[in-house]
């Protein structure tokens, strides 16, 4: 049963902007929902870093930041859930329109939770998280598409991130041959621990070949997951084979795109859009047991750097310097 007080990561305006403090509250200061969720593992994710960066992800404060939470069912008005269930929740606004996972205890609607997959700890799945529900649904896309592991290699861009990190993992543990394209140096060992054959620098890649008036360059990668955007994602599209995908979730290289139609036109390649934000809750579902079958836990805890509450502003601070890797996972049980 969830405490009387309760400690939360609040954001909130004044007089020199948003600032973030620790403050104690009750369950009657939470959002209406259906469920009450005593909430055991955070994690953070480069939203949550703009997030309280002030970067225009919250808009309406006092907040609570923190895009995912894992915890045990405390209370529950809906017949799908029972206090002691273990559940998951990422997506659905949760710290951006409505207030997060940075608190020891959360009221949400019952509509947006995912029961807890066997073979996870409620700590395992936090080190999934956003990070590797987005990571699944691109490889659930490129297996969509029909690209399989004998079609050829699939490049990873970002691939030191938490969602590059966990598509290397799982592209790997599916029998694909990863080659992971990382901007940060000395990642090499880190990379190849994880399953990637091989690994290549981002200057390296984008900066000694570049489209040429069609579009295209040689095919090189039978399906691509970029979590960069920019001109990664351009050099990504000219280098497909024949029939390859592009799984596209994010934008930290750039909201720009430049290529042409020939591409497509010449190569029938597809470019597949991933939100993990509304996907719904079917997809949801089977994204997070193939994640349960797909990611080792031994692999997925020798990735995951733990943080009490206390501690979460300065890790978010690392993350959005591009400091670290693997994937930081929030305790909400731990003394500071």
């Amino acid at each position: 049963m969830s405490a009387s007080r309760f400690k939360a990561l609040m954001l909130k305006e004044t007089d020199d902007g948003v600032a973030p403090s620790i403050e104690w509250l009750g369950v009657d200061d939470l959002p209406d929902g259906d469920v009450v969720v005593d909430v055991h593992y955070s994690s953070i994710n480069y939203k949550d870093a703009m997030a309280l960066a002030n970067r225009g992800i919250i808009r309406t404060f006092p907040a609570i930041p923190g895009i995912d939470l894992a915890g045990v069912v405390a209370t529950s008005a809906d017949a799908r859930f029972r206090p002691g269930d273990p559940v998951v929740l990422t997506g659905w606004g949760l710290g951006e329109r409505r207030w997060g996972g940075f608190t020891q205890v959360e009221r949400v609607n019952a509509d947006w939770l995912v029961p807890l997959p066997s073979g996870l700890t409620l700590r395992q799945a936090m080190g999934i998280g956003t990070a590797g529900l987005t990571s699944m649904l691109c490889v659930l896309a490129l297996e969509h598409h029909d690209v399989r592991p004998a079609s050829g290699e699939i490049l990873v861009t970002g691939a030191s991130g938490g969602v590059g990190s966990l598509a290397i993992v799982i592209l790997s543990q599916l029998g694909y041959r990863v080659v992971a394209m990382t901007g940060r140096p000395g990642h090499d060992g880190y990379l190849k621990s994880l399953g990637a054959s091989r690994t290549i620098g981002r200057d390296d890649y984008v900066t000694p070949r570049k489209p040429g008036r069609h579009g295209m360059e040689p095919e090189l990668f039978a399906g691509v997951v970029d979590t960069v955007g920019g001109p990664v994602l351009s050099t990504a599209l000219a280098r497909l084979s024949y029939g390859g995908c592009v799984a596209v979730c994010g934008l930290v290289g750039g909201i720009e795109l430049e290529t042409t139609v020939f591409p497509f036109l010449l190569r029938g390649v597809t470019v597949a859009g991933i939100d993990s934000v509304r996907c719904p809750t079917p997809r949801r579902v089977e994204a997070w047991q193939r994640l349960a079958q797909c990611v080792p836990g031994a692999l997925l805890d020798g990735m995951i750097r733990e943080v009490p509450l206390e501690q979460v502003v300065d890790a978010a601070a690392e993350l959005a310097k591009g400091q670290g890797h693997g994937r930081t996972v929030v305790n909400l049980r731990a003394a500071p």
